[in-house]
């Protein structure tokens, strides 16, 4: 075979079995669910039902990210399937309405689960929710069937598109003939329903769930479950595994963070070609999942958010010290300036430094001066160089690049 790139790296030490470390993702849902099964077994008793033929209650499940609610729902709708399938006339559809994020996106989506013909499809964008909602009825009362749609991350598109979606969806049995739908709402947060219309929540609330947070034994549990089936014999040192779980229990019980430290351990053991996976292996993979945390927190910040980061970080690069909300108001100004922008007040701005203390990414400490008044004294927390770069691919910043401060070589 002809040499390229990727040819010395061809040879590594094999840690994960072939094509299987796709078993340490949340994605992948096993045969059996560790710790688990109580909840499985209520799913199952209130949809049970729809084998029947009957119509199921809505239920809404909630609980902390990690514990377990979309393996679960994506379980049961597997166990549904099987049990029920063309026979038995039981369709189950999963959405995560954090990629399906409008009303209109969610009812074309659930509509067009049921149309072979393309031309017949709903289209993306072009009608009224209304037009949409008949055309979903019109095509749910062809089937005959029960329908269970699970909606996870439901809250997210409650905040986003108001409860419009659940409106329709929990009166659509008001109009249907021959169809029956049942919901399953996922939530991270146990408040969301107070957003919702009391005709809506009322309708919803069929029954509630509440999954609680895995400890660090039922973690290992989970962990030593998908590492029989993800990596060669032999290669986890006998700490990896506790470790992992001890690291996520620390996070609210996170099976999700615990499967990913895993893997991603598995990762870098192997680009290090390493006979075994190691404690430092675990260690190496948290820190740089911290680091990929700050990074997508620090990207997904409002354009002004990003600008007053900038602007700390240009007078820590600077040197300044003991840097104030002054000084960085200052900076700001003459910033805006240079991109064209309207600079907000130092009020609104001292309300950003404030976010961005509370989010971690900077400590802003009050510092009073009696009757000299009262400020913060900034600095990172979080790493200058990554913190700098990620926000240097924003294209609003291409401005700076070459632009020189007073005292300073360049803003970038």
């Amino acid at each position: 075979m002809e040499s390229n790139i990727f040819t010395q790296h061809m040879d590594r030490r094999q840690i994960f079995k072939k094509n299987n470390r796709e078993i340490l993702r949340p994605s992948y849902i096993p045969d059996v669910l560790p710790h688990r099964q109580e909840e499985i077994n209520s799913l199952a008793s209130v949809l049970v039902t729809a084998l029947k033929g009957e119509r199921p209650s809505n239920i809404l499940i909630f609980g902390k990210t990690g514990t377990g609610k979309t393996a679960c729902v994506k379980f049961i709708g597997n166990e549904i399937k099987k049990a029920g399938g063309d026979e038995g006339k039981v369709t189950f559809i999963y959405m995560n309405c954090e990629v399906v994020d409008t009303s209109y996106g969610v009812l074309q989506n659930i509509g067009n689960q049921f149309v072979k013909d393309f031309d017949q499809r709903i289209p993306f964008t072009g009608l009224s929710i209304m037009q949409v909602y008949n055309m979903l009825r019109d095509k749910l009362d062809e089937q005959n069937h029960v329908i269970i749609i699970a909606l996870d991350e439901i809250d997210k598109l409650v905040y986003k598109s108001g409860d419009d979606v659940l409106y329709h969806l929990s009166k659509i049995n008001d109009d249907l003939k021959k169809a029956r739908v049942s919901v399953i709402g996922i939530s991270n947060d146990l408040l969301f329903t107070e957003m919702l219309d009391p005709r809506v929540r009322s309708r919803m609330e069929g029954e509630k769930m509440v999954f609680p947070p895995y400890n660090a034994d039922q973690l290992k549990d989970i962990l030593r479950q998908r590492s029989l089936l993800a990596f060669d014999e032999g290669v986890l040192e006998e700490a990896v595994i506790p470790l992992c779980a001890a690291l996520a229990a620390q996070e609210h019980g996170d099976a999700r963070r615990a499967l990913d430290l895993l893997r991603i351990a598995g990762e870098i053991a192997e680009r290090d070609n390493a006979e075994k996976v190691q404690e430092l292996h675990v260690l190496k993979a948290k820190n740089k999942m911290e680091l990929d945390c700050v990074s997508e927190a620090i990207r997904t910040l409002p354009t002004q958010s990003k600008l007053v980061l900038m602007c700390i970080v240009t007078n820590v690069e600077r040197g300044t010290e003991k840097l104030t909300t002054g000084d960085v108001y200052e900076t700001y100004k003459e910033t805006s300036r240079i991109l064209g922008m309207g600079p907000l007040t130092q009020r609104r701005i001292t309300d950003l430094i404030s976010e961005l203390d509370m989010m971690g990414i900077i400590h802003a400490r009050v510092r009073s001066f009696g009757r000299g008044g009262r400020t913060k004294e900034i600095d990172l927390g979080v790493p200058l160089a990554e913190t700098k770069k990620v926000l240097e691919e924003d294209e609003v910043f291409l401005g700076l690049k070459h632009y020189k401060q007073k005292n300073q070589t360049t803003l970038m």
